[in-house]
């Protein structure tokens, strides 16, 4: 007979639990990778992980992914503005020089 364990609501709420606090206050898991041969670096890797809800890293200051052109659809407006401003200068001087 197979050796089954009962889950309870309470399971569950303890693990809801925990997971509001950890979006609630957030955590940080960093660590360093260092290989050297001969007092030469030849590799280093600093990792930097936060777990924290939007809200809680918007708090914080931490607001990279508004400004990803590849995650939010406004800073793809935004880079393609810039870019459409910079083509239209270039079009204009060029036009200038030819006339």
């Amino acid at each position: 007979m197979a050796n089954t364990k009962m889950v309870h609501a309470i399971d569950a709420t303890n693990l809801a639990d925990i997971l509001e606090r950890v979006l609630d206050k957030g955590i940080v898991i960093a660590g360093d990778i260092k290989i050297q041969i001969a007092d030469i670096d030849l590799l280093n890797i600093k990792i930097r992980l936060l777990v924290a809800s939007v809200d809680k890293a918007m708090e914080m200051g931490i607001n990279w992914w508004q400004q990803d052109s590849y995650l939010s659809s406004k800073a793809k407006d935004t880079v393609i503005e810039k870019e459409n401003k910079t083509l239209r200068k270039r079009i204009e001087r060029l036009e200038a020089k030819v006339k």
